[in-house]
């Protein structure tokens, strides 16, 4: 079965398990891929569990990953 033949959740959930470096290089795979490389739904996965309360909403977990990776924040004695 390609990959065009699986759903956009079951595509999200495979990225998702993958690194924020994969990531980026599937969203360059197509447009669908890009729209789904790029959600929040994947980027959410390569937080810590339970720190979305903990972190600012910004226009996308994307781009607030990208931020941390810059400018890291500490969280209860660990880094962000």
């Amino acid at each position: 079965m390609a990959f065009t033949g699986l759903s956009g959740d079951v595509i999200a959930q495979i990225i998702s398990l993958t690194t924020p470096q994969d990531a980026c290089a599937m969203s360059c795979v197509s447009p669908v891929f890009r729209s789904i490389a790029d959600s929040d739904e994947v980027w959410s996965n390569f937080f810590r569990p339970g720190c979305d309360n903990l972190i600012p909403q910004t226009s996308t977990k994307k781009s607030l990953y990208r931020e941390l990776c810059v400018h890291p924040i500490r969280i209860e004695g660990h880094h962000m």
